[in-house]
């Protein structure tokens, strides 16, 4: 993983409008389809990783743990979760972060190239 890059990537979602912070948000975006990746950060509670996990699993979204402490100095928001909206910066997060699978069709916005 390229932290700098992860982490430049986190803070332009934050300034741009694409990154949802906090439980109720985060839930919600997963929830209606607007989440394409769901950043934990490695220090949040056993419970509440469980129940981003087993929400993403559900719904379809990939769910990547964070090194402990980077979500909150790349954002500048405190929290341990940051739901990433659909888009090119989500893809290319996602891109950036260690694989468990090919996530990338679960994240695009725009047409179909195909």
């Amino acid at each position: 993983m390229d932290e700098a890059r992860v982490r430049g990537l986190m803070g332009l979602c934050a300034r741009a409008r694409q990154a949802v912070f906090g439980e109720d948000g985060c839930l919600k975006s997963i929830r209606g389809g607007t989440c394409a990746l769901l950043l934990l950060d490695a220090g949040a509670s056993p419970a509440t990783r469980e129940k981003y996990e087993l929400t993403c699993s559900h719904h379809g979204v990939p769910l990547r743990v964070l090194p402990e402490g980077l979500l909150g100095d790349a954002t500048g928001r405190p929290g341990v979760a940051m739901a990433v909206q659909r888009g090119g910066l989500a893809a290319q997060l996602l891109m950036s972060l260690p694989t468990e699978g090919n996530d990338t069709d679960k994240i695009s916005g725009g047409a179909s190239a195909e």
